[in-house]
């Protein structure tokens, strides 16, 4: 969300400078993604009370990450201004009182009033109010400014007026073109499926509609026949048959207010990510509708007739608000907030939070019945208002303190159970391994999932059957003569969950219960509670046959090297000239695999292999030290083949 400094100066004209409210977003509300300096150029911010005095000029633009459980009330100018009142104690201009109320026509001589019709659960608030003899045209300076200083294209001054209404209160406007809308009559509902509607825009975009979207329409010439012409997608985009034009002089202004998820999936389905979607699919409060409307007819007032005013006809406000927002009591204690944060706040330190931010409230000795602003959205349990007492406070005078736990553990039996079976396997020589939970056939399904993996598994044993046949192929790089591993792991049978032990090697395959392990087959050095599966195992077997050594998560790197030497050569003398002085990198080898006799010589054939435990192993590492063996080699009299 682009923020205008200039713009928030009209509204809190003592904040401080660009650079440390730069600062207080960052430690108090949200994430500062950059600063920028205006490209356009103007007076600084003018602070009088008239709506076209609030110029943008050159000026700092903030770019402000708003997260989604603030975006209800921050994705605009003055919510951004109030939370900064509220943090900082300074005074907030409430523009409600300036915003000069157009004389609504007396009478209506052969002129239909507007007529609103909501059909939808999805449509929470609805007001509509014509206006007539507007005159269609550029925007006055200052609204160009104001939008060009946040990224935003002037369109013309009935456009814009909306458009500037969003961006200062947050809430999404929109103005038909009464001669679209047949007999003055409108409905809010479900969209015909299949039916198709042209969406504003610089891009020509076509929607096909769902009967899962919600659309502003004109009602059907047929009863029971649908829709008539659909004019707008709610929440998202107005359509290009309802416009405003050059040649419109009566208008429709639309404030209304729409399910945040609805206009989500609709959104998303479309891939329409525009402004007011934005804001409503995070939602919004239906009671900030009047402001908006007040705003929308103030500005519209300015900038679209300001010099025939006594020519514009304004009609009533009609306002189709079903089910009103209820409001929220948070009862709350001085106690529980310093339990909560660990802290030690006074009653008056934390009511003073709830003056700076004008929230309505009854105090009762250390006590609070908080009555949040209708517009936060946020606050609904007392959880909430602890958090804005830390946020506002300080979370830098919560004093880390250690709490005291005075208690026994307790040891896990199935923990203590595992831990003693693991410690016989890999004493015994066996390595755990760990295999796939979800397989392709069971007693347990899984919702979408891999067709092979639709189940949730029976049995071990299948798993490590086909871990023992991988890792016998690279038994003679992984430094083992024989693959014995051993797998404890939950297996889910008729809805059952059993914690199972399987091990074996490629000949056999056991799989019990790990009570049926324990009981059977008494462990080698049962635990305690307190020792380690490491600690369990005895000092002469640790690290002994390879079968304790932790592997590398990393890659090796065979070699091979075959030699002719003299035919009274033994190949344990020739493993010890390539392994002089080879370094810490082979893992494996000299290992003979081939050797054979022509005339007076002898061939001999090793493998080496090299790995690392902290990086993967490169040619340029690995070819010197062949390079050195080579070497060697010669030296002996001996030749490489």
């Amino acid at each position: 969300m682009k923020i205008s400094y200039n713009w928030l100066k009209w509204y809190t004209p003592d904040a401080p400078t660009p650079e440390k409210l730069a600062d207080i977003f960052t430690y108090h509300l949200t994430e500062v993604e950059s600063v920028t300096p205006s490209p356009l150029q103007g007076e600084a911010v003018d602070r009088s009370l008239s709506i076209s005095d609030r110029r943008a000029g050159g000026e700092v633009i903030f770019d402000l990450n708003i997260l989604p459980n603030r975006a209800h009330d921050l994705l605009s100018h003055q919510g951004i201004a109030r939370e900064l009142a509220g943090q900082l104690e300074i005074p907030f201009n409430d523009p409600t009182s300036k915003y000069k109320i157009p004389a609504v026509a007396k009478a209506l001589v052969g002129k239909q009033e507007l007529n609103i019709n909501i059909q939808t659960p999805n449509c929470r608030r609805y007001m509509g109010r014509i206006v007539r003899g507007i005159k269609v045209g550029p925007s006055p300076d200052w609204v160009v400014k104001h939008l060009e200083s946040i990224g935003q294209r002037s369109i013309n001054n009935i456009v814009d007026a909306t458009n500037i209404v969003m961006f200062d209160c947050g809430q999404p406007c929109h103005a038909f073109d009464l001669r679209k809308i047949k007999d003055s009559k409108i409905e809010v509902g479900p969209a015909q499926d299949g039916k198709e509607l042209e969406l504003l825009g610089s891009e020509k975009i076509v929607a096909k509609l769902k009967n899962t979207d919600t659309v502003i329409a004109t009602p059907s010439p047929l009863q029971g026949e649908g829709r008539g012409e659909v004019l707008a997608l709610a929440g998202v985009k107005g359509g290009t048959n309802s416009g405003i034009a050059l040649d419109t002089t009566e208008i429709v202004l639309e404030v209304a207010n729409f399910d945040s998820t609805a206009v989500r999936k609709t959104a998303r389905r479309l891939g329409i990510l525009s402004d007011a979607a934005k804001r409503f699919e995070n939602d919004l409060s239906p009671e900030l509708c009047d402001f908006a409307m007040l705003e929308l007819s103030a500005l519209i007032a300015e900038v679209a007739c300001p010099e025939r005013p006594e020519g514009v006809e304004w009609e009533e406000i009609i306002d189709e608000y079903p089910v009103k927002q209820t409001e929220r009591k948070i009862e709350i204690s001085t106690e529980l907030i310093n339990k909560k944060l660990g802290t030690d706040f006074s009653i008056d330190e934390i009511e003073n939070v709830w003056k700076r931010y004008n929230f309505k409230y009854e105090k009762n000795e250390s006590s609070f019945t908080i009555t949040p602003s209708a517009l936060r959205l946020d606050l609904v349990i007392p959880e909430d208002l602890v958090e804005e007492v830390g946020r506002i406070l300080g979370y830098d005078k919560v004093v880390p303190v250690l709490p005291k736990i005075n208690f026994t553990p307790k040891i896990n039996e199935t923990w203590t159970k595992i831990a003693s079976a693991r410690n016989k396997l890999i004493a015994d020589g066996y390595r755990e391994v760990m295999t796939y939970a979800f397989t392709d056939k069971g007693d347990v399904q899984v919702l979408a999932s891999a067709s092979d993996k639709k189940y949730l598994r029976t049995n071990i044993s299948e798993g490590l059957k086909k871990s023992i046949a991988l890792n016998q192929i690279n038994a003679p790089l992984l430094g083992i003569d024989k693959v014995k591993v051993f797998e404890i792991g939950t297996v889910f049978s008729k809805g059952k969950e059993i914690v199972n032990l399987a091990y074996g090697d490629k000949k056999n395959v056991t799989e019990v219960t790990l009570d049926e392990y324990i009981n059977t087959t008494p462990p080698n050095l049962p635990l305690s509670g307190k020792e380690t599966a490491v600690h369990s195992i005895p000092p002469d077997k640790r690290d002994k046959g390879g079968f304790f050594k932790m592997w590398s998560a990393f890659p090796f790197i065979s070699r091979d090297i075959a030699l002719w030497v003299p035919a009274d050569t033994s190949a344990e003398s020739v493993a010890e000239v390539i392994n002089k002085d080879i370094g810490d990198l082979l893992v494996k080898g000299p290992d003979m695999f081939d050797q054979f006799k022509k005339e007076d010589k002898q061939s001999y054939a090793f493998r080496l292999v090299f790995q690392s435990f902290d990086r993967t192993l490169t040619d340029e590492e690995i070819n010197p030290i062949m390079e050195s063996i080579t070497k060697r080699i010669g030296e002996n009299g001996w030749m490489v083949r």
